[in-house]
């Protein structure tokens, strides 16, 4: 058995954070895998295992240090990898122990105590409407043991493990606090994932092994769920980006997003803050940005669709064949997802496929993974979702190749646009001839209503069929096949010669028997293409030129 240490040095607080990031990416999927709400939030064991990951990369790259170099390492990575509303909570905890170790050299039983006290006043301060049962409550209800323990002359080892003992104890409480957890029966994944932290803890000080994780994805924690669960059922969106702005500007900036929304946190400071919020109006959060400041790598996630999404999104990247090794003048990378997607964009000499869609928006980082490794020195970005452009366009300030962003915002003006892509000809020529290939697209597609809304084309209801163009929802019917020949009968005119139809997974061959016998019915003198495309969520997209 390892001795028991009195206090941390800086290698051991490097070493505490670095197997919290390991026991959080062992427990993942089983986090993941025990969320039982219909409307997750994103996964809370992935969002905080990635917010830690990017944390440790930036200790890594700081090297070893001071304590106050390790801690400005650490604030920084979290503050900049923090992903979804826990990562981003577990961000101001990080951010405000650092806050009080990083003047001292050495981590003792008091010290801990004091900086786990700020880390319970950060993250409340971060969160304009705190909820109790939540991550929130379990950091704050150890930050108190500490403290008490501390003031009683525990040393180290004591101190954490009465921050072990109380938070598990109120981590089994968080029912009884939150009503949507009782009513599920679960216990909150953000408190759960913070456990691990004092976990590592005790590992570092006198040796004990970490709680391993069950293979089957059942975990020696209790159940879990999203750590604002209650805000699930009623917001459809999670907006998330970096705002710069004047300090001075954010309070009104808070305001304008209290207005709009919930489960907002906005964290950082000097003109740097990480922002994150639900709600039911994109546009409105983004604008209230903009107003602000500048707003910068922009993430919207669809919290209805993530979960069913993410799995197609898995078996698409297992199913995209190997990068062309052949070197050409400009590459391309294109983002989709659906086994036919992928096959008709690598038909076309893409050579990079970034898996993703509507609720599952890659990161930039993917993106310029994908850049580099496209066999050439001029790279084209399809992005083909309006919510990925601005995030495709970070890229090229990241890479050495020459980037350039054809701001497609779907499959049908991808397809279109590679249609005169020249492998040989510059990024510049290719951008120019890809761009104006996209615009001359006439695009639509038909999904499925998950809830009641309002809208220009009139009341919707759940489960009604929408045709949607490039103004929005434009067709509302009960059937699919009455929300494809509703939306054609908008796009298709007496001046278009070709109508591509791309069919989804719930597409049937019924469904599109009839479709494109109503094409024939209506227009006659326009040549139907169908492609199987396999993408969820969309039974079809068209494509009219």
């Amino acid at each position: 058995m390892p001795e028991t240490r009195a206090c941390l040095d800086v290698d051991a607080l490097r070493a505490v954070f670095a197997t919290f990031a390991g026991g959080l990416a062992e427990h993942r999927a089983g986090i993941n895998r025990l969320n039982v709400y219909p409307v997750p939030d994103g996964d809370t064991g992935t969002n905080m295992s990635l917010t830690l990951t990017s944390v440790m990369a930036e200790v890594e790259r700081a090297g070893p240090g001071t304590m106050a170099e390790l801690c400005d390492a650490l604030a920084h990575g979290s503050l900049m990898g923090a992903r979804g509303n826990s990562g981003v909570i577990l961000s101001q905890i990080i951010r405000g122990m650092c806050e009080v170790i990083r003047a001292q050299p050495v981590v003792d039983a008091a010290l801990l105590a004091r900086s786990l006290d700020a880390a319970a006043v950060a993250a409340y301060g971060a969160v304009m409407r705190p909820v109790e049962g939540t991550i929130l409550t379990v950091i704050r209800e150890i930050a108190g043991a500490a403290v008490r323990a501390a003031d009683s002359g525990a040393d180290l080892l004591g101190i954490a493990t009465e921050a072990v003992r109380q938070g598990r104890e109120t981590l089994a409480s968080t029912p009884d606090l939150l009503a949507v957890l009782r009513d599920a029966g679960v216990v909150d994944a953000g408190g759960a994932g913070l456990l691990l932290f004092f976990d590592a803890l005790l590992t570092v000080i006198d040796g004990r092994p970490m709680p391993e994780a069950d293979p089957t994805g059942t975990d020696d924690l209790p159940l879990v769920t999203s750590s604002n669960a209650g805000d699930i059922a009623s917001l459809r969106y999670e907006v998330m980006y970096f705002l710069h702005a004047d300090d001075s500007a954010v309070a009104e900036f808070k305001d304008a997003w209290m207005r709009i929304g919930d489960s907002i946190v906005v964290v950082g400071g000097n003109g740097l803050y990480n922002c994150h919020i639900h709600t039911h109006d994109i546009g409105a959060a983004i604008e209230a940005g903009i107003v602000a400041g500048r707003p910068s790598k922009i993430r919207v996630t669809d919290l209805l669709d993530e979960v069913e999404e993410r799995a197609w999104v898995r078996d698409a990247a297992a199913a995209a064949p190997a990068t062309l090794a052949e070197r050409v003048t400009t590459g391309v990378v294109a983002v989709g997802v659906g086994a036919g997607v992928i096959a008709l964009f690598r038909s076309l000499g893409v050579h990079e496929i970034v898996t993703g869609g509507q609720s599952m928006n890659p990161s930039t980082a993917e993106l310029l993974e994908a850049v580099e490794g496209c066999p050439a020195d001029g790279v084209v970005i399809l992005p083909n979702n309006k919510n990925i452009i601005p995030v495709a366009l970070q890229v090229g300030a990241h890479t050495t190749k020459t980037v350039s962003v054809v701001p497609t915002r779907n499959v049908a003006e991808a397809l279109a646009s590679l249609v005169d892509y020249d492998p040989e000809a510059t990024v510049d020529e290719n951008a120019t001839a890809m761009a104006r290939a996209a615009a001359a697209v006439v695009a639509g597609e038909v999904t499925q209503a998950v809830r009641d809304a309002n809208s220009a084309a009139g009341p919707v209801h759940a489960g009604d069929y929408l045709g949607i163009d490039s103004e929005g929802i434009a067709v509302i019917s009960q059937s699919v096949t009455g929300a494809s020949v509703g939306l054609l009968a908008r796009l298709v005119d007496g001046d278009h010669e070709i109508v591509t139809i791309i069919t989804g997974l719930d597409a049937t061959a019924e469904q599109t028997a009839e479709i494109e016998a109503w094409l024939e019915g209506e227009h006659p003198e326009v040549d139907v293409e169908v492609h199987h495309g396999g993408q969820p969520l969309y039974p079809y997209y068209f494509g009219v030129e």
